[in-house]
This record gives structure tokens, sequence and C-alpha cells, in this order.
């Protein structure tokens, strides 16, 4: 019997499928090629999170494009995911300032739309190389309120500087009332069980004014500046 195709369960492997799984390399290799010519030069950046589902007359979306206009008013470009909502308000924000509005746009099912606020917009196919232009180039993350896509952008960010596979950048939550409940789990649940550790929780900080979000970020780089280290850049080559 040979095992890899008559053991039962298991299908026979298919030429066209081997073959279109292997030209998909190719794909993705071309998506974080093109991110990265294209997101190089934008640095400092902010990377922007929030729900895909916030109106524009909401008081989210107006405390996000006041935010973002802040930042590129300070020389930040601001990148968002590119679609409606959050994202939406963190492009017009940046639009209207002084500095490039970036939307890294996903392909959906049901199709995403990208906003018509982007200085630079980039499509991706693929979730996880979308990722990492997020994080790449970002000296800070501005998390607003949103669902589990932001809860997943926040969980990865949390990840990667926990584990020193990016460099510490300030991950600043927008909007306490939103945020109070998890960040009391985190405390009373993750920390007393023992599954981080009581400074992991130093990472975050919670800010609800534009300008304290600013301010937060210059404070973080005020001794250092914003480039990475030579060796923050040899951990970024292998984020």
């Amino acid at each position: 019997m040979d095992k890899k195709t008559d053991h039962p369960g298991m299908h026979p492997i298919n030429d066209t499928s081997l073959t279109r799984e292997s030209w998909k390399i190719f794909q993705i290799m071309a998506e974080f090629v093109e991110g990265f010519e294209r997101l190089a030069q934008i640095k400092p950046s902010v990377s922007i999170f929030g729900s895909a589902r916030t109106q524009p007359d909401h008081p989210y979306y107006q405390l996000t494009e006041q935010i973002a206009r802040a930042l590129s008013d300070a020389g930040f470009s601001v990148v968002s995911g590119g679609g409606p909502g959050i994202m939406e308000a963190a492009n017009k924000g940046a639009y209207e300032g002084k500095s490039p509005s970036v939307g890294l746009n996903i392909q959906l099912p049901h199709e995403q739309v990208g906003n018509a606020y982007q200085d630079i917009s980039l499509s991706f196919r693929h979730f996880f190389s979308r990722k990492v232009m997020f994080v790449k180039y970002a000296a800070a993350y501005v998390v607003m309120p949103g669902g589990f896509g932001t809860l997943d952008e926040l969980a990865e960010i949390l990840t990667l500087v926990q584990t020193k596979k990016t460099r510490r950048i300030p991950i600043i939550l927008v909007h306490s009332p939103f945020w109070h409940g998890l960040l009391a789990w985190f405390q009373q649940t993750l920390v007393e069980e023992g599954v981080i550790n009581p400074e992991d929780m130093d990472l975050i900080q919670i800010i609800d004014e534009p300008m304290e979000v600013v301010n937060a970020i210059f404070n973080h780089y005020e001794s250092r500046g914003f480039e990475p280290s030579a060796e923050e850049a040899e951990i970024l080559l292998d984020l």
C-alpha cells in the first residue's frame, strides 16, 4: 500500500491542486515585496485599529478622526485597514492632516469597499501578510473600540512584544469604559492564573484624549528616536 495515496481517509495528491498551492507562494511573495517597498518610506507611522461597523455620526468615529488628524499633523503617517468605520475615520483624519494616510485593504468574500481617504493604498489577499505590514513599520498601535478583528490585532502585537519578536512600541487603548472589563479580566484571571506576568500589563496604556495619545508616543521615543536600533532592526528582519 502506498502510504501517501492509499491510506484510508486520505485522498490522492492532485497535480493541479499541488501546482496551484506552489504558485500561491509567488502571490504571497509579491504581497510582501510590494508592501515592503511602498511602506518603507512612510516612517514614522502609527497603526490604528477599530470596528468596521462604526458609523460616521458615532462618537468613536469622531474621536478616531481627531486622533488621526493630531497624529498626522505631528508628523506620523497613519495606517489603517482601509475599510469603513473606524478605519475610514483614521484615514480621513490623516488625509486632512500633513502626513500620509495609508490603507492596507483586505479582499474578503463579502467585498470590503476601500474608503476614499487613502494617499497610499495596498490590497492584500492574505491576513498574515497584511498583519506583518501593520507591525513592521509601526512606531505605535492605537486601538479603538472594535470586535474580533480588533482584538486579533491587539493580541498579535501584545504577543510579539511579550515574546520579543518585535521591538517594544506604545500600545494604546482608547476609551477606557470600553476596555475596562477586558483589562480587569487580564489582571484578575490571566495574571492571577499565572499565564501572563504582572509586568506584561505594563505593555498597555489607556488614554482617552487625542493629544494625550500623541504625547504618549513622543514620550516613549524621547530618549531614543523613532528609528529601530541595530538590534531591533535584526529582530524586525525575522518578524
